[in-house]
């Protein structure tokens, strides 16, 4: 019964990483679609994210079902209702992908300078999706812990983009609109991270059995 219950914890991992994995292709292509003004990349991420949701159904029910039928000690407890918290925020992370998708759509090949700034913060946030979900299979605190502090880099980025957009708002009224646009893609960026910070305070909990400190 024990060998069966750790196959089934081990294909929970394997769907995890499968689920983080779209949510990473999904910014890939954003961020693609974004720095090479390509809209056809960004068309891509809606099959992702119903993909994506799919795997959030899946991961749930097989967590239940842990829970439910095997049973589990406090430690595997702790990983699966983990798992349970962290698919809500990967299942998330696509769905602002998908929102990022949706304005470059809009943007219709246009670029700006600050298309360049704008992608710093989409592979700062891929990374810590990455290590988010890399720290639940290892079960490493320490990896958890750097993902919540990388979130530094993330809100240093936007504080960036935001000042350099307000200024292009305010000296050329006529490019206000995809400032705008620009803007609010800064801003899903930031909510990944955001969302990738509590994928590992959750991981933080399933290794130590609390929370992090804010």
């Amino acid at each position: 019964m024990r060998e069966q219950f750790h196959e089934q914890l081990a294909f929970l991992n394997q769907e995890l990483i499968a689920m983080g994995a779209l949510c990473e292709e999904a910014i890939a292509l954003v961020s693609s679609a974004l720095s090479e003004g390509n809209p056809k990349s960004a068309s891509r991420v809606s099959p992702l994210d119903q993909e994506i949701d799919q795997k959030e159904r899946s991961i749930e029910a097989l967590c239940l079902k842990l829970l439910l039928q095997q049973q589990p000690v406090a430690r595997d407890w702790r990983q699966i209702s983990a798992a349970l918290k962290m698919v809500t925020d990967l299942q998330r992370i696509g769905d602002q992908a998908e929102n990022i998708a949706e304005i470059i759509l809009l943007l219709n090949g246009r670029t700006h300078a600050e298309h360049v700034q704008v992608r710093e913060m989409a592979t700062a946030a891929c990374k810590m999706v990455t290590d988010s979900v890399d720290a639940y299979v290892k079960q490493d605190a320490a990896l958890a812990d750097a993902v919540i502090a990388y979130d530094d880099i993330v809100d240093e980025c936007f504080l960036k983009v935001r000042d350099s957009l307000i200024r292009i708002i305010a000296e050329n009224p006529e490019n206000g609109g995809d400032a705008l646009d620009l803007l609010m893609i800064a801003k899903y960026f930031e909510r990944i991270g955001d969302h990738a910070v509590n994928i590992a305070g959750w991981v933080h909990f399933s290794v130590t059995g609390h929370k992090p400190r804010a």
